[in-house]
């Protein structure tokens, strides 16, 4: 296949190109077939300000809190603080779930935070990225919500 000439947008093409993980807010799309057997919510976020002074090890519990509290099997979970010296100053934070992954990634100077919840069964996305959203932003006063966006999978 060659590549991409303007004019001559296959279906593929542009399907591709709507799948993109930086959807519009709350905007939905569907892979294939009127069902799906999971789904990826992703969650941007500006004007972040570290809650307290650990704010990686904050994260990842709230992730897990909100993992637990959904009925979802946690299977293994990580955070890595960055502090500037061979990254940019921020965290990342994964919880493995039996499903797939709950993680979340912040640039802290540039005040950028996202987060990310993929599932792949039966448990659905969406309701854990709402209570993940609602303990975010009762913690971090002034944190925007720039952009939502769910992808179903499968």
């Amino acid at each position: 296949r060659g590549g991409y000439s303007r004019g001559s947008a296959s279906a593929t093409d542009v399907a591709c190109r709507l799948v993109t993980l930086k959807l519009a807010n709350h905007r939905s799309l569907r892979m294939s077939g009127s069902t799906s057997h999971g789904g990826h919510v992703i969650l941007d976020y500006t004007d972040y300000s570290p809650p307290v002074d650990d704010d990686g090890e904050w994260m990842l519990q709230v992730l897990r809190d909100c993992v637990r509290k959904a009925g979802i099997r946690e299977v293994h979970s990580h955070v890595a603080q960055f502090d500037g010296s061979e990254s940019p100053p921020g965290f990342a934070a994964i919880v493995l779930i039996d499903e797939s992954h709950v993680s979340a990634h912040c640039y802290s100077e540039s005040g950028l935070l996202a987060i990310d919840i993929f599932t792949c069964g039966d448990s659905d996305p969406g309701p854990l990225a709402d209570k993940i959203h609602s303990v975010v932003v009762d913690a971090v006063p002034g944190l925007v919500l720039s952009g939502r966006g769910r992808l179903d999978r499968f």
